[in-house]
C-alpha cells in the first residue's frame, strides 16, 4: 500500500492538504479502524464524530428543556435553542434576512411541503430532470391531480449530464403565460455524482419559472452560496451532511416565493387560531406554519453542533479530499481488465472528476461481457466489511436513461407480472436484453481515506476472471417474494 499511496500522491498532490481528517478519522471516526469497515456509502448517510455525540450528551444532560409549544420555563429555554439552530442553519448558507428555514423531518418531506403546496393549475406546469430523486419525481402526482402539465428534460449518454439545449426548449414553454411553473432538479445527481450547473437557476428565473433544488447529495461536500444562487426552494438533510441527528432536515424557502405556498391542511402548531363549530382556522406565518405538529426539538440542537463541526474543518478540505480520491477511484477502476483484455467494470457517468462529486456508481461484467449480479458483488463486498450500496437507489431515471431503458420495457415487464418490483424487474430485463435497473455504488465523504479506496481497489480486482457462476447470483423467488442466495 505504501507504494500505491506514493503513486496516489503524485497524481493527486492536493491530497495533502487535507491531513487535518487523517487526524480526524483517527480520534473523531476511530470506530471504523478499530473495526476495519470501509464505509463507502456517504451518499446513504454520513458519519457522526464523536465529539458531535458528546456535546449534544451534555446539552440534554445539563439543562431541562420541554415541548417548544408553550411559554414555560421550560418550553420558553427549548424555543430559545431552536430558534438559535435556525440562525445557524440559514447563516451556514449565507440566506439569513433573504430565506426562510423551515425545519423536516427530512429532505423528503421538504420536498413534499413544496409539491403539495406549490400553486399547480391548468395551464401550469412542473417540469422535472430525468436525473431527479423519487422524492421529487413524486411531486409530478401534485401537479397531475390539479390539471398541470408535467414534462422531463434528458440527460446525455454516457455522462449523464442535463441536455442543456433541450432543457432551454423546455423552458420556453409556456414562456409569457400566468400560471405557475415549477422546474426542480438536483444540485448533484445520487446516481452519477454529476454536479448540474447551478446557473440554470438563472435561466428558468429568466423565463418566469420557480426554481426548486434538491440538495441533499451536494451540500455534504460543497458550499451552498444562497447570495450568489438563489432558488426558490431548496431541500437537505442534515444527517447527509454530518451523520447526525436523524430525523431532521430543512426547506429553505426563498421569502419572495414563500406567499405562493398555499398549505392544503393544518395540524396542531400550525395554526394561530382553529375552531370546530366556526369550521374556521388561520395558519400561523412563515414557518410555523409549515412545521406540523412536534418538532424534534431535542435533535434540533445538535443540528449547529454538527454545522460547528463542518465548520472547524472547512467544507473546501472535504471537499479537496473527496475530490482526490474519487479521481484515484475511478481510475484505478478503469484499468481493471480480465485476463481476456475485456474491461471489468462500467461507470456511469464521467470519467473524470470534473463538474462531479464523490460518487462513483458502476456495474461489474465477466470476460464474456455478462452482467455480474450487483447484489452478489455487495454481498461479497460486505464478508470483506467493505459497505456499499446497491439499487436503483431512489433515483430511476437516471439508471434507465444509463441503461437505454425505455418506456416499452417498462410495460413489457409490468404486463408480465402486475405487481413488478426492482429485483424481478431487474431479472426479467437481463435474461431479455442484458440490461441492468441497478447498479453498485461507491460514495465518499468527510472520514474516507487512502485505505479505504485501496482496500476497495483490490476487492474489485478480486473479481478478475470471475463468471456469474463462479461468484454465484442473487435471484428472487417471486412465489414467496424471499431472496435466495445461490453459490457458494
Amino acid at each position: 500500500m505504501k507504494l500505491a499511496y506514493d503513486e496516489f500522491l503524485r497524481a493527486q498532490p492536493d491530497f495533502e492538504r487535507t491531513a487535518l481528517l487523517d487526524a480526524l478519522r483517527s480520534s473523531e471516526y476511530r470506530r471504523l479502524d478499530e473495526q476495519e469497515h470501509v464505509y463507502l456509502d456517504y451518499t446513504g448517510g454520513s458519519l457522526y464524530a464523536e465529539s458531535q455525540i458528546r456535546d449534544h450528551m451534555a446539552l440534554l444532560s445539563t439543562r431541562v428543556l420541554g415541548n417548544p409549544h408553550s411559554a414555560s420555563l421550560t418550553s420558553s429555554g427549548m424555543t430559545d435553542l431552536v430558534e438559535q439552530t435556525r440562525r445557524a442553519v440559514l447563516d451556514w448558507f449565507n440566506a439569513a434576512g433573504d430565506y426562510t428555514a423551515i425545519f423536516t423531518q427530512n429532505a423528503t418531506a421538504a420536498l413534499k411541503h413544496v409539491g403539495e403546496s406549490y400553486p399547480f393549475a391548468p395551464g401550469g406546469h412542473c417540469l422535472l430532470t430525468v436525473d431527479n430523486h423519487n422524492s421529487a419525481n413524486g411531486i409530478r402526482e401534485f401537479a397531475s391531480a390539479r390539471g398541470a402539465c408535467v414534462t422531463y428534460a434528458p440527460v446525455t449518454v454516457p455522462e449523464l449530464r442535463i441536455d442543456r439545449a433541450r432543457l432551454g426548449e423546455l423552458l420556453r414553454l409556456g414562456a409569457g403565460g400566468q400560471s405557475p411553473r415549477l422546474f426542480a432538479f438536483p444540485a448533484q445527481s445520487n446516481f452519477s455524482g454529476v454536479k448540474h450547473p447551478l446557473d440554470l437557476i438563472d435561466d428558468a428565473h429568466g423565463r418566469g419559472w420557480d426554481v426548486l433544488l434538491d440538495a441533499a447529495a451536494f451540500v455534504p461536500t460543497s458550499r451552498l452560496d444562497l447570495t450568489a444562487v438563489t432558488p426558490d426552494f431548496v431541500s437537505v438533510s442534515f444527517y447527509k451532511m454530518f451523520g447526525y441527528p436523524t430525523g431532521v432536515g430543512c426547506l429553505l424557502v426563498r421569502n419572495s416565493a414563500l406567499p405562493r405556498l398555499h398549505r392544503p391542511w393544518f395540524a396542531g402548531g400550525t395554526v394561530n387560531f382553529a375552531s370546530v363549530q366556526g369550521r374556521r382556522h388561520i395558519l400561523a406565518p412563515r414557518e410555523a406554519g409549515f412545521e406540523d405538529g412536534t418538532l424534534n426539538y431535542l435533535a434540533i440542537p445538535a443540528v449547529e453542533i454538527g454545522l460547528r463541526h463542518l465548520a472547524a474543518i472547512g467544507i473546501d478540505t472535504i471537499q479537496t479530499r473527496v475530490r482526490c480520491l474519487t479521481g484515484w477511484l475511478i481510475d484505478g477502476l478503469v484499468r481493471l481488465c480480465h485476463s481476456n483484455g475485456r474491461p471489468m467494470v462500467r461507470i456511469y457517468g464521467p470519467l473524470t472528476t470534473a463538474g462531479r462529486g464523490g460518487i462513483v456508481t458502476m456495474n461489474f461484467y465477466d470476460p464474456d461481457g455478462h452482467l455480474l449480479d450487483y447484489r452478489r458483488v455487495e454481498e461479497l463486498a460486505s464478508r470483506e466489511r467493505i459497505s456499499l450500496r446497491t439499487g436503483c437507489f431512489c433515483n430511476p431515471g437516471a439508471g434507465e436513461a444509463a441503461e437505454g431503458l425505455t418506456e416499452e420495457d417498462v410495460d413489457e415487464a409490468i404486463e408480465e407480472q402486475a405487481d413488478l418490483t426492482l429485483p424481478r424487474f431487474l431479472q426479467i430485463i437481463t435474461h431479455r436484453g442484458g440490461k441492468s435497473a441497478g447498479a453498485i455504488r461507491a460514495s465518499l465523504g468527510i472520514a474516507s481515506n487512502f485505505a479505504d479506496i485501496h482496500r476497495f481497489l483490490r476487492f474489485a480486482a478480486g473479481l478478475r476472471d470471475q463468471t456469474r457462476l463462479t461468484i454465484g447470483e442473487v435471484s428472487f423467488d417471486i412465489a414467496s417474494c424471499r431472496v435466495i442466495r445461490d453459490g457458494s
